[in-house]
């Protein structure tokens, strides 16, 4: 990636697991699992480039509002994946966390969870973060409240980002939205005022490598004033 500005932190949101599958006359679980593998990969490719912290909205807050069959398949996803693909991940020094209100999930997902948080807690070659029931209008209340909780009387900025979910890690530099769809959808809406957004056309099962490099030298050519001027 020489000559490239990279990213320290990069977000996607990963849409169209199912008009995917749909569109070549398959179940929509078999979306998600070819979208899955898709993850692994951007997670690797993500290590080898040299992003730091690297956020993958795997299940929104609004998510609940799915057929509870597909729900229910997404946990189980979730767990085989955390069991029996993430070893390998963490095996090359991916630190794996999580962000959401992670309580409220089935029972056999947190113990999956605590599992990889504890086995790559001292990795640091690259911040994997999966954001699992997460919705940023609910971090931001839940932030607000555990400032109240701690005798906060006037909120300030400060007291909301010091109560995020991972209040150290830094804001994403480029949120990636797959799919033609080009909103937020209540995702890290705190931490990104400022990032950088790019909405590739292609479905998040067909994302490619060189998709990722795209988006990447499109960051690259950006100049961020943060409401300044620049230079």
């Amino acid at each position: 990636m020489t000559g490239l500005k990279l990213p320290e932190h990069v977000a996607i949101i990963m849409d169209g697991n199912g008009r995917w599958a749909i569109g070549k006359g398959l179940s929509r679980n078999l979306g998600h699992e070819k979208g899955a593998q898709v993850a692994e990969e951007v997670i690797q490719w993500s290590a080898d480039i040299g992003i730091k912290y690297l956020t993958l909205y795997s299940f929104s807050y609004e998510n609940w509002k799915r057929p509870k069959e597909e729900v229910n398949y997404l946990f189980d996803l979730f767990v085989r994946y955390l069991e029996s693909r993430m070893g390998k991940i963490v095996s090359k020094g991916v630190k794996m966390r999580f962000s959401g209100r992670i309580n409220e999930l089935p029972d056999s997902l947190i113990k999956a969870i605590r599992n990889i948080e504890t086995k790559s807690a001292g990795n640091t070659k690259l911040q994997l973060i999966m954001a699992l029931n997460y919705g940023g209008r609910q971090e931001i209340a839940d932030a607000v409240n555990k400032a109240l909780n701690n005798g906060k009387k006037d909120i300030s900025e400060e007291d909301i980002a010091k109560n995020l979910y991972l209040a150290d890690v830094p804001d994403p530099d480029l949120i990636i939205r797959t799919s033609a769809e080009e909103r937020i959808s209540n995702f890290l809406l705190w931490q990104s005022a400022y990032s950088e957004l790019y909405f590739s056309k292609v479905l998040w099962p067909d994302f490619s490598y060189e998709e990722y490099i795209r988006a990447l030298e499109s960051y690259s050519k950006r100049q961020r004033r943060y409401g300044g001027t620049g230079s």
